[in-house]
C-alpha cells in the first residue's frame, strides 16, 4: 500500500514554516498532497488559485508533492485522493491540544486515517499565517517570513 499523506491547511499565505514542515514530510511519505481548504467561515486575504499557484512554483521539482484545494470534511478528502495520513506541523504545545481534539475527532470519523504530527523547526515556531496577514495589513515587510514565490 502506498503512503499517501495529505497536509492540509489553509496556507494564507504558506509561511516558511510550512515549507520546513513539507520539506521534512517528503521522504516520509510516497506522495504529499497539500490540500488547500476553502473554509467558508473564513474570508482570505488570497484567493485559493494564487495559494496553490505559490506552492506549485515552491514544490515543483518535488514529483511526490501534488497541490490541490478541496472543501468539505477533511477525511472525506482523504478517502477521495486515497490519502491514509494527515499531517499537522505543531509549533507551541497549544497548537498540539488543538491538533489533538481535531485528530480525534478525525480518527473516529475515519478508523483508517492516522494523523501525524511534526514540530516546527525552532527557527520557525513564531512565525504564522495570521502575524504575516497583520503585517501584510500594515504595509511591513513580510520576505523573512514567506518564501521567494509569494508576492502580494
Amino acid at each position: 500500500m502506498q503512503r499517501i499523506c495529505l497536509f492540509p491547511g489553509t496556507f494564507d499565505p504558506i509561511t516558511k514554516g510550512h515549507v520546513d514542515i513539507i520539506e521534512r514530510a517528503v521522504p516520509l511519505f510516497d506522495k504529499l498532497i497539500i490540500g488547500v481548504g476553502i473554509n467558508a467561515s473564513k474570508q482570505p486575504m488570497f484567493t485559493v488559485d494564487q495559494r496553490t499557484d505559490w506552492m506549485k512554483q515552491i514544490f515543483k521539482k518535488e514529483p511526490r508533492v501534488e497541490i490541490a484545494g478541496y472543501e468539505g470534511l477533511t477525511v472525506d478528502y482523504c478517502k477521495q485522493v486515497g490519502a491514509n495520513y494527515i499531517l499537522r506541523g505543531i509549533r507551541y504545545i497549544s497548537d498540539f491540544e488543538y491538533e489533538k481534539a481535531i485528530a480525534d475527532m478525525n480518527r473516529m470519523l475515519a478508523p483508517g486515517i492516522e494523523t501525524i504530527f511534526l514540530t516546527c523547526s525552532p527557527l520557525y515556531s513564531t512565525i504564522s499565517s495570521t502575524l504575516v496577514r497583520d503585517v501584510i495589513r500594515n504595509g511591513g515587510n513580510v520576505r523573512m517570513f514567506v518564501p521567494d514565490e509569494v508576492t502580494y
